[in-house]
């Protein structure tokens, strides 16, 4: 096997980053009265985005379909070439076909546009020839030309589908904003996600409640304290009024500071040793602001209180681990 001068590597790699970046670059005037049309016709769009390319034009479309559906357009890829076999019955009068061609000659998408045409369906082309045959039978065309390829031979579709997602990524973006998909529709369209579950699941969700909070009458010894900690198990107690109100809390940081300070465990009251004032949280606030404050004060545990300052709840960090918000 031939081994190639790591500078070498460097030196090509660097090439077609430097390509990509300046093909990029050059849309950023393309952003005019053709790019305004034709997020507004999807704006005004009842039906769907039927997004169309072939070959790596087509696994760019399926990515910007992707990108536009999760983000509060409803969108789909269709294969040009299973659309000549019937999943052309898929588009419909009331949608808007987005199709990708970086020649706009493509023999599978030119053979649609007379059927895309006899529904009178609006098209959006992006295309690196403006004049071509997919360009001139749009509704609008979007110039998404590069000055060549990455590729040394400029043959293979590198800086041309680059340029083309980044433009299917403005259009997504700016109808998202012209929308106001706000962080609570993103979270619901990606409910399995990380980021769904951050904006989505609740204190009340995962805290433990009932018989599982760990709590002590304020009057309780520091060894039933102990004894309450390690029966339940999170590395915390709270200690209650009679009325359930949250007076403190005892943590195993308490404890090496009250051995420290040399009290009897066996004699000494846990009110005495105990935190006042400790953090706690709303049940009905997200999960992802616990683990901000919980962050934010270096702390493992949160008690969750209502508005009246009762106890309802316990959540630490595992909590939070195990339903995967961190």
């Amino acid at each position: 096997m031939n081994k190639t001068n790591p500078d070498k590597l460097k030196t090509l790699a660097r090439a077609v980053i430097e390509t990509e970046q300046s093909a990029i670059a050059a849309l950023v005037d393309r952003i005019d009265e053709k790019f305004v049309t034709a997020c507004n016709a999807i704006l005004q769009c009842n039906g769907r985005v039927i997004v169309i390319g072939m070959g790596k034009s087509g696994h760019i479309g399926k990515k910007i379909a992707a990108t536009l559906a999760s983000t509060g357009t409803p969108a789909f890829f269709v294969h040009p070439g299973e659309a000549s076999h019937g999943d052309s019955g898929m588009i419909t009068s009331k949608d808007i076909v987005m199709v990708l061609s970086n020649s706009g000659e493509t023999d599978e998408v030119v053979a649609l546009l007379p059927v895309i045409k006899r529904l009178n369906t609006p098209t959006i082309s992006l295309t690196g020839k403006p004049d071509s045959t997919l360009a001139k039978a749009a509704t609008v065309n979007i110039d998404v030309s590069v000055a060549k390829e990455a590729c040394p031979l400029n043959l293979a579709p590198t800086a041309s589908t680059t340029a083309t997602l980044a433009m299917g990524d403005a259009i997504a973006i700016a109808l998202l904003e012209a929308r106001g998909f706000s962080e609570d529709d993103f979270a619901l369209s990606h409910p399995g996600g990380t980021l769904g579950r951050r904006l989505l699941l609740h204190v009340s969700e995962i805290m433990h409640t009932g018989d599982g909070i760990p709590k002590v009458s304020e009057n309780a010894l520091l060894s039933e304290a102990l004894i309450e900690m390690s029966q339940k198990g999170l590395g915390i107690t709270t200690i209650v009024d009679n009325d359930e109100n949250i007076l403190g809390i005892f943590t195993d940081g308490d404890l090496r500071r009250a051995l420290d300070s040399n009290i009897d465990v066996k004699t000494c009251q846990v009110k005495d040793v105990m935190t006042k004032n400790g953090k706690s949280i709303s049940p009905d606030s997200l999960a992802a602001s616990a683990l901000a404050l919980m962050e934010s004060h270096s702390i493992n545990a949160l008690v969750v209180v209502d508005d009246d300052n009762k106890l309802t709840g316990i959540l630490n960090m595992h909590d939070l681990l195990r339903a995967r918000v961190v």
